[in-house]
């Protein structure tokens, strides 16, 4: 079997497997995770937070996201980079801000120059993800749009941090990775939170 094979027979085990969540499970599954953000030091003291809205059974982080609303932090949401193809760029996002569906059926802010932050001035970037190992390693849907986007943190010395949000379902014990795949630093699950060596 190819390495391109073997990810997308990887890729439809953990789709398959977070599909079959119960709506109960996915819900008491987001809550958990929002229980283990809370209590994390680097999360407590993020002023700008990147999510994501949940699609295909993902992890939802909605009520995280509302969470972070009611302290007042920053809070952004991915879109197709219009100027650059293949690319996201992050749009800060408060409650009832209008969004679209994007080419995927994803929904996305509404494109506003005004509103688009810098990779270098989010403290952390919470990724959706198909599966993760410890090693730091993320299985995404095969489109490579974090992993384009996240490249630019390899040129320049930052401080933002690439967390995976997952349900526990998704651990692999390891995952054949390509030589343009970004590491996570961490992954948040409802169990626990995994800090890892990876870095971007």
């Amino acid at each position: 079997m190819s390495a391109v094979d073997h990810r997308a027979t990887l890729r439809q085990h953990y789709r398959a497997l977070r599909r079959a969540l119960s709506p109960s499970q996915q819900t008491q599954a987001a809550q958990d995770v929002v229980a283990r953000c809370i209590n994390d030091p680097t999360f407590l003291t993020a002023k700008t937070i990147a999510f994501y809205l949940a699609n295909d059974g993902e992890i939802d982080s909605q009520y995280l996201l509302e969470y972070c609303w009611q302290q007042g932090k920053t809070t952004l949401l991915p879109l197709l980079d219009p100027n650059l193809p293949g690319h996201l760029v992050f749009i800060e996002h408060q409650a009832h801000w209008p969004l679209t569906s994007n080419k995927y059926g994803i929904a996305e802010p509404q494109y506003n120059t005004d509103k688009v932050v810098a990779l270098q001035a989010i403290d952390i970037i919470f990724t959706p993800l198909v599966a993760f190992d410890l090693q730091g390693n993320r299985l995404g849907m095969g489109g490579g749009y974090y992993d384009r986007t996240l490249a630019a943190l390899n040129t320049d010395r930052h401080s933002t941090q690439v967390l995976g949000l997952a349900h526990d379902c998704q651990q692999a014990d390891s995952l054949p990775m390509q030589a343009w795949d970004i590491p996570l630093h961490g992954i948040v699950t409802p169990s626990q939170i995994f800090t890892l060596k990876g870095s971007v």
